[in-house]
Protein backbone atom coordinates (compact mmCIF):
# COMPACT_ATOMS: atom_id res chain seq x y z
CA UNK A 1 0.00 0.00 0.00
CA UNK A 2 1.16 3.49 -0.84
CA UNK A 3 -0.36 5.59 1.94
CA UNK A 4 0.75 9.08 2.97
CA UNK A 5 0.84 10.55 6.46
CA UNK A 6 -1.49 13.33 5.32
CA UNK A 7 -4.08 10.76 4.24
CA UNK A 8 -3.87 9.08 7.63
CA UNK A 9 -4.34 12.39 9.48
CA UNK A 10 -7.29 13.35 7.30
CA UNK A 11 -8.85 9.91 7.74
CA UNK A 12 -8.47 10.11 11.52
CA UNK A 13 -10.23 13.48 11.61
CA UNK A 14 -13.16 12.21 9.53
CA UNK A 15 -13.37 8.99 11.55
CA UNK A 16 -13.33 10.91 14.82
CA UNK A 17 -16.09 13.34 13.82
CA UNK A 18 -17.93 11.08 11.36
CA UNK A 19 -18.30 14.25 9.36
CA UNK A 20 -16.36 15.52 6.36
CA UNK A 21 -17.44 19.07 7.16
CA UNK A 22 -16.22 19.05 10.75
CA UNK A 23 -12.99 17.33 9.71
CA UNK A 24 -12.32 20.00 7.10
CA UNK A 25 -12.90 22.71 9.73
CA UNK A 26 -10.50 21.04 12.16
CA UNK A 27 -7.80 20.58 9.54
CA UNK A 28 -8.34 23.98 7.89
CA UNK A 29 -8.89 22.31 4.52
CA UNK A 30 -11.72 22.57 2.04
CA UNK A 31 -14.28 19.79 2.08
CA UNK A 32 -13.37 18.72 -1.50
CA UNK A 33 -9.72 18.44 -0.41
CA UNK A 34 -10.73 16.18 2.48
CA UNK A 35 -12.90 14.05 0.20
CA UNK A 36 -10.04 13.72 -2.29
CA UNK A 37 -7.62 12.48 0.40
CA UNK A 38 -10.15 9.88 1.55
CA UNK A 39 -10.78 8.69 -2.01
CA UNK A 40 -7.04 8.32 -2.63
CA UNK A 41 -6.69 6.36 0.62
CA UNK A 42 -9.60 4.07 -0.30
CA UNK A 43 -8.06 3.55 -3.74
CA UNK A 44 -4.72 2.57 -2.15
CA UNK A 45 -6.42 0.12 0.23
CA UNK A 46 -8.89 -1.18 -2.31
CA UNK A 47 -11.86 -1.01 0.09
CA UNK A 48 -14.43 1.63 1.08
CA UNK A 49 -13.76 3.16 4.49
CA UNK A 50 -16.99 5.13 4.93
CA UNK A 51 -20.60 4.68 3.96
CA UNK A 52 -23.39 7.22 4.07
CA UNK A 53 -26.82 6.15 5.31
CA UNK A 54 -29.28 8.98 4.99
CA UNK A 55 -27.45 12.08 6.14
CA UNK A 56 -25.10 10.26 8.53
CA UNK A 57 -21.60 9.01 7.80
CA UNK A 58 -20.54 5.62 9.21
CA UNK A 59 -17.29 3.65 9.26
CA UNK A 60 -17.30 0.40 7.32
CA UNK A 61 -15.65 -2.64 8.87
CA UNK A 62 -12.51 -1.79 6.88
CA UNK A 63 -12.82 1.77 8.17
CA UNK A 64 -12.93 0.57 11.77
CA UNK A 65 -9.78 -1.46 11.23
CA UNK A 66 -8.10 1.49 9.51
CA UNK A 67 -9.07 3.75 12.43
CA UNK A 68 -7.38 1.37 14.85
CA UNK A 69 -4.14 1.06 12.89
CA UNK A 70 -3.93 4.71 11.89
CA UNK A 71 -4.31 5.73 15.54
CA UNK A 72 -1.41 3.42 16.41
CA UNK A 73 0.72 4.97 13.65
CA UNK A 74 0.04 8.53 14.80
CA UNK A 75 0.63 7.60 18.46
CA UNK A 76 4.00 6.04 17.59
CA UNK A 77 5.04 9.08 15.56
CA UNK A 78 4.10 11.39 18.41
CA UNK A 79 6.00 9.22 20.87
CA UNK A 80 9.07 9.31 18.61
CA UNK A 81 8.85 13.10 18.45
CA UNK A 82 8.69 13.29 22.22
CA UNK A 83 11.74 11.06 22.58
CA UNK A 84 13.75 13.17 20.13
CA UNK A 85 12.68 16.30 21.97
CA UNK A 86 13.89 14.81 25.24
CA UNK A 87 17.19 13.80 23.64
CA UNK A 88 17.68 17.40 22.53
CA UNK A 89 17.32 18.41 26.16
CA UNK A 90 14.89 21.21 25.45
CA UNK A 91 13.31 23.08 28.36
CA UNK A 92 10.24 23.77 26.23
CA UNK A 93 7.87 21.62 24.29
CA UNK A 94 4.13 21.25 23.90
CA UNK A 95 1.90 20.32 26.83
CA UNK A 96 -1.75 19.33 26.35
CA UNK A 97 -3.78 19.33 29.54
CA UNK A 98 -7.47 18.48 29.88
CA UNK A 99 -9.28 19.17 33.15
CA UNK A 100 -12.75 18.68 34.57
CA UNK A 101 -14.81 21.86 34.65
CA UNK A 102 -14.65 21.91 38.47
CA UNK A 103 -10.85 21.70 38.37
CA UNK A 104 -10.74 24.89 36.30
CA UNK A 105 -11.03 26.84 39.55
CA UNK A 106 -7.44 25.92 40.40
CA UNK A 107 -5.82 24.41 37.27
CA UNK A 108 -4.84 27.80 35.75
CA UNK A 109 -2.91 28.64 38.92
CA UNK A 110 -1.04 25.36 38.73
CA UNK A 111 -0.21 25.98 35.08
CA UNK A 112 0.88 29.56 35.80
CA UNK A 113 3.28 28.39 38.52
CA UNK A 114 4.63 25.67 36.23
CA UNK A 115 5.10 28.05 33.29
CA UNK A 116 6.99 30.51 35.48
CA UNK A 117 9.48 27.72 36.07
CA UNK A 118 9.48 26.57 32.42
CA UNK A 119 8.64 29.68 30.38
CA UNK A 120 9.37 28.02 27.01
CA UNK A 121 6.56 25.48 27.40
CA UNK A 122 3.57 25.89 25.09
CA UNK A 123 0.40 24.90 26.95
CA UNK A 124 -2.98 23.89 25.58
CA UNK A 125 -5.69 23.73 28.27
CA UNK A 126 -9.06 22.10 27.58
CA UNK A 127 -11.80 22.44 30.19
CA UNK A 128 -14.65 20.01 29.68
CA UNK A 129 -16.98 17.46 31.28
CA UNK A 130 -16.16 13.94 32.42
CA UNK A 131 -17.50 12.26 29.27
CA UNK A 132 -15.25 14.30 27.00
CA UNK A 133 -12.27 13.79 29.29
CA UNK A 134 -12.65 10.04 28.96
CA UNK A 135 -12.93 10.38 25.19
CA UNK A 136 -9.75 12.49 25.11
CA UNK A 137 -7.95 9.74 27.03
CA UNK A 138 -9.32 7.05 24.70
CA UNK A 139 -8.31 9.00 21.58
CA UNK A 140 -4.91 9.97 23.04
CA UNK A 141 -5.91 13.58 22.33
CA UNK A 142 -4.31 14.88 25.53
CA UNK A 143 -1.12 14.32 27.51
CA UNK A 144 -2.59 14.49 31.01
CA UNK A 145 -6.04 14.75 32.55
CA UNK A 146 -6.98 16.25 35.92
CA UNK A 147 -10.30 15.03 37.26
CA UNK A 148 -11.98 13.23 40.16
CA UNK A 149 -12.22 9.49 40.61
CA UNK A 150 -10.64 7.68 37.62
CA UNK A 151 -12.93 5.22 35.82
CA UNK A 152 -12.34 1.56 36.60
CA UNK A 153 -13.18 0.61 33.02
CA UNK A 154 -10.03 2.17 31.51
CA UNK A 155 -6.37 1.21 31.81
CA UNK A 156 -4.94 4.38 33.33
CA UNK A 157 -2.03 5.50 35.44
CA UNK A 158 -3.56 7.81 38.04
CA UNK A 159 -2.09 9.53 41.09
CA UNK A 160 -4.01 11.52 43.67
CA UNK A 161 -2.45 14.85 44.52
CA UNK A 162 -4.95 16.83 46.61
CA UNK A 163 -8.14 16.45 48.64
CA UNK A 164 -11.37 17.39 46.89
CA UNK A 165 -14.04 17.62 49.61
CA UNK A 166 -17.67 18.13 48.59
CA UNK A 167 -19.46 20.39 51.06
CA UNK A 168 -23.12 21.33 51.56
CA UNK A 169 -23.78 25.00 50.83
CA UNK A 170 -26.70 27.33 51.50
CA UNK A 171 -27.61 31.00 51.28
CA UNK A 172 -26.84 32.88 54.53
CA UNK A 173 -30.59 33.45 54.98
CA UNK A 174 -31.45 29.72 54.81
CA UNK A 175 -32.99 28.27 58.02
CA UNK A 176 -30.17 25.71 58.30
CA UNK A 177 -27.41 28.33 58.02
CA UNK A 178 -25.54 28.66 61.33
CA UNK A 179 -27.01 25.53 62.87
CA UNK A 180 -24.60 23.03 64.40
CA UNK A 181 -24.44 19.26 63.91
CA UNK A 182 -27.24 19.00 61.37
CA UNK A 183 -28.29 15.37 60.96
CA UNK A 184 -27.63 14.01 57.47
CA UNK A 185 -31.18 12.60 57.41
CA UNK A 186 -32.47 16.18 57.48
CA UNK A 187 -31.00 17.10 54.08
CA UNK A 188 -33.27 15.04 51.78
CA UNK A 189 -36.18 17.24 52.96
CA UNK A 190 -34.59 20.15 51.09
CA UNK A 191 -34.48 20.96 47.40
CA UNK A 192 -31.00 20.28 46.01
CA UNK A 193 -29.39 21.88 42.98
CA UNK A 194 -27.28 19.24 41.24
CA UNK A 195 -25.12 18.86 38.14
CA UNK A 196 -26.23 17.17 34.93
CA UNK A 197 -26.15 13.39 34.50
CA UNK A 198 -22.67 12.11 33.71
CA UNK A 199 -21.02 14.67 35.98
CA UNK A 200 -18.46 13.18 38.36
CA UNK A 201 -19.72 15.42 41.17
CA UNK A 202 -23.30 14.26 40.70
CA UNK A 203 -22.27 10.60 40.63
CA UNK A 204 -20.34 11.01 43.89
CA UNK A 205 -23.32 12.73 45.57
CA UNK A 206 -25.83 10.11 44.46
CA UNK A 207 -23.50 7.29 45.54
CA UNK A 208 -22.95 8.95 48.94
CA UNK A 209 -26.66 9.24 49.75
CA UNK A 210 -27.41 5.70 48.54
CA UNK A 211 -24.64 4.37 50.81
CA UNK A 212 -26.36 6.13 53.72
CA UNK A 213 -29.79 4.77 52.78
CA UNK A 214 -31.08 8.19 51.70
CA UNK A 215 -32.59 9.62 48.54
CA UNK A 216 -32.83 13.24 47.43
CA UNK A 217 -36.52 13.66 46.70
CA UNK A 218 -36.51 17.13 45.10
CA UNK A 219 -33.73 18.22 42.77
CA UNK A 220 -33.09 20.90 40.18
CA UNK A 221 -30.55 20.08 37.48
CA UNK A 222 -27.95 22.72 36.62
CA UNK A 223 -25.34 22.65 33.85
CA UNK A 224 -22.42 24.11 35.82
CA UNK A 225 -21.05 24.77 39.29
CA UNK A 226 -21.51 28.50 38.67
CA UNK A 227 -25.22 28.00 37.99
CA UNK A 228 -25.57 25.97 41.20
CA UNK A 229 -23.83 28.65 43.26
CA UNK A 230 -26.00 31.40 41.83
CA UNK A 231 -29.15 29.32 42.37
CA UNK A 232 -28.25 28.54 45.98
CA UNK A 233 -27.42 32.20 46.61
CA UNK A 234 -30.83 33.14 45.19
CA UNK A 235 -32.56 30.78 47.60
CA UNK A 236 -33.59 28.02 45.18
CA UNK A 237 -32.23 25.31 47.45
CA UNK A 238 -29.06 23.70 48.77
CA UNK A 239 -26.02 22.48 46.86
CA UNK A 240 -23.13 20.06 47.27
CA UNK A 241 -19.99 21.33 45.54
CA UNK A 242 -16.24 20.96 45.61
CA UNK A 243 -14.68 23.25 48.19
CA UNK A 244 -12.31 24.49 45.49
CA UNK A 245 -15.19 26.20 43.67
CA UNK A 246 -16.26 28.36 46.63
CA UNK A 247 -13.32 30.59 47.48
CA UNK A 248 -14.83 33.89 46.30
CA UNK A 249 -18.38 33.25 47.54
CA UNK A 250 -17.18 32.30 51.02
CA UNK A 251 -14.90 35.32 51.22
CA UNK A 252 -17.76 37.64 50.22
CA UNK A 253 -20.18 35.79 52.54
CA UNK A 254 -22.60 35.09 49.72
CA UNK A 255 -22.73 31.43 50.65
CA UNK A 256 -22.17 29.44 53.84
CA UNK A 257 -21.06 25.87 54.41
CA UNK A 258 -23.50 23.83 56.46
CA UNK A 259 -22.25 21.88 59.48
CA UNK A 260 -23.69 18.46 58.59
CA UNK A 261 -22.83 15.13 60.20
CA UNK A 262 -20.93 12.83 57.80
CA UNK A 263 -19.95 15.74 55.57
CA UNK A 264 -17.89 16.72 53.66
CA UNK A 265 -17.82 13.89 51.16
CA UNK A 266 -14.14 13.04 50.99
CA UNK A 267 -12.75 12.73 47.49
CA UNK A 268 -9.42 13.39 45.80
CA UNK A 269 -8.15 15.07 42.68
CA UNK A 270 -6.18 12.82 40.32
CA UNK A 271 -3.77 13.45 37.49
CA UNK A 272 -3.82 10.61 34.98
CA UNK A 273 -2.85 9.34 31.54
CA UNK A 274 -3.22 6.16 29.53
CA UNK A 275 -1.43 3.25 31.19
CA UNK A 276 1.06 2.60 28.40
CA UNK A 277 1.49 6.18 27.26
CA UNK A 278 5.09 7.37 27.15
CA UNK A 279 5.04 10.89 28.52
CA UNK A 280 7.16 13.59 26.96
CA UNK A 281 9.77 15.26 29.13
CA UNK A 282 7.60 18.33 29.71
CA UNK A 283 4.51 16.23 30.48
CA UNK A 284 6.47 14.19 33.02
CA UNK A 285 7.78 17.40 34.60
CA UNK A 286 4.26 18.77 34.90
CA UNK A 287 2.96 15.52 36.40
CA UNK A 288 5.77 15.53 38.97
CA UNK A 289 5.10 19.20 39.73
CA UNK A 290 1.40 18.55 40.36
CA UNK A 291 1.93 15.47 42.52
CA UNK A 292 4.74 17.01 44.59
CA UNK A 293 3.78 20.68 44.83
CA UNK A 294 0.04 21.15 44.23
CA UNK A 295 -0.84 21.07 47.93
CA UNK A 296 1.65 23.85 48.67
CA UNK A 297 0.70 25.89 45.60
CA UNK A 298 -3.06 25.79 46.27
CA UNK A 299 -4.88 26.43 49.52
CA UNK A 300 -8.44 25.55 50.46
CA UNK A 301 -10.61 28.39 51.77
CA UNK A 302 -9.45 28.99 55.32
CA UNK A 303 -12.92 29.53 56.74
CA UNK A 304 -13.74 25.82 56.48
CA UNK A 305 -13.51 23.55 59.48
CA UNK A 306 -12.87 19.90 58.54
CA UNK A 307 -15.78 17.56 59.19
CA UNK A 308 -15.86 13.84 59.80
CA UNK A 309 -14.66 11.56 57.08
CA UNK A 310 -17.56 9.84 55.35
CA UNK A 311 -17.71 6.05 55.29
Amino acid sequence: MNITLKQIKVFQAVARHLSFTRASEELHLTQPAVSMQIKQLERAIGLPLFEQIGKRVHLTYAGEEMARYSRMVLDMLEEAGQIFEDLRGQEGGRLRISVASTANYFAPRLLAAFCQRYPKVQVSLDVTNRERLLKALTDNATDLVIMGTPPASMELTAESFMDNPLVAIAAPSHPLAGKRKIRLERLPEETFLIRERGSGTRSAIERFFVEHGLLLSTTMEMSSSEAIKQGVEAGLGLGLLSLHTLEMELALKRLVILDVDELPIRRSWYIMHRARKRLSGVAQKFKNFVVEEARDTLDLPRSVQPAKRAN
